[in-house]
């Protein structure tokens, strides 16, 4: 059954769109890998996520409120990289994924991936140094906005950034709680993995002004309130995994949730409705 939620009216889509749901690509585009990361904190009213909002000439969703993430590259799987992460071995990665130890891109790759895209998005870093504690954030720290620069200049500089930083990425922080697949017709898709992972409360965003124009913590029912009252224009897997959230009063409740639970693959359908263009979970 369609959403009406993840309806976008004939008025708002071009018509060559229209066009390809009615009539599927026979050899559909690859998907690129991809990740994304659910960014939660402590705040006041409860769990707290942090959405970001794309430029509007970002080329894919622009305008819409969106989790940081991107795609998954090949300096994501680069030997000086793959030495940082603890918490998590490149088997068990591929275990929870899903994956042939031997996939390419590594399991791994999709944590890195993650982990690398939340920087450059929010300057915000999943890691910690030897002594267990976060990794000061861009938006605190004058150093690491000069890291970020180099980062986002080169992306190959991240690990470099680390080692500079002395910290290193705690990949078993980071839950995995979704998998979403682009649908057929369209002509950009990606393989999403979803994570989760939880900052701490006072953790504000220094976001990167080239892709976002805005950040903002929000609970999941104060972020799907405003979506209803199309206040926060959001894509259907945004909408999806806050829903999915709206139960936990705590971040570490919520991935404590998720901790081993299976991950089914969703591969949306898009169909023709009387008023626009449905979405179909299959």
């Amino acid at each position: 059954m369609s959403d009406p939620r993840a309806t976008l009216p004939f008025d708002q889509l071009p018509e060559s769109f229209a066009r390809a749901v009615a009539h599927p690509p026979e050899h559909p585009v690859a998907p690129r890998p991809a990740a994304t990361v659910v960014l939660v904190r402590a705040g006041a009213a409860g769990l707290e996520v942090l959405l970001l909002r794309r430029v509007r000439s970002a080329g894919f969703v622009p305008g819409a409120w969106v989790f940081p993430g991107g795609r998954v590259d090949e300096q994501d799987a680069a030997p000086a990289l793959a030495e940082r992460p603890t918490g998590l071995t490149a088997a068990a990665a591929a275990e929870r994924l899903g994956l042939a130890p031997d996939a390419h891109p590594p399991a791994l790759a999709y944590w890195l991936a993650a982990v690398r895209e939340v920087f450059e998005e929010t300057g915000i870093l999943l890691a910690q140094d030897a002594q267990g504690r976060p990794a000061p954030s861009a938006a605190a720290v004058r150093e690491v906005r000069e890291l970020l620069e180099e980062v986002l200049a080169d992306p190959t500089r991240f690990a470099g950034a680390l080692e500079r930083l002395d910290v290193r990425i705690h990949a078993g922080a980071l839950e995995y709680v979704a998998h979403w697949i682009t649908p057929v017709v369209e002509p950009r898709r990606y393989d999403t993995r979803f994570f989760a992972a939880v900052v701490p409360p006072e953790t504000e965003p220094f976001i990167n002004p080239r892709e976002l124009s805005s950040a903002v913590w929000l609970t999941p029912a104060e972020a799907l309130e405003l979506n209803v009252r199309d206040m926060l224009p959001m894509v259907f897997p945004t909408i999806h995994m806050l829903e999915a959230l709206l139960p936990f009063h705590t971040p570490e409740e919520a991935l404590e949730a998720y901790c081993g639970r299976p991950i089914p693959t969703i591969t949306p359908r898009l169909v023709r409705t009387p008023r626009g263009i449905a979405m179909e979970l299959e």
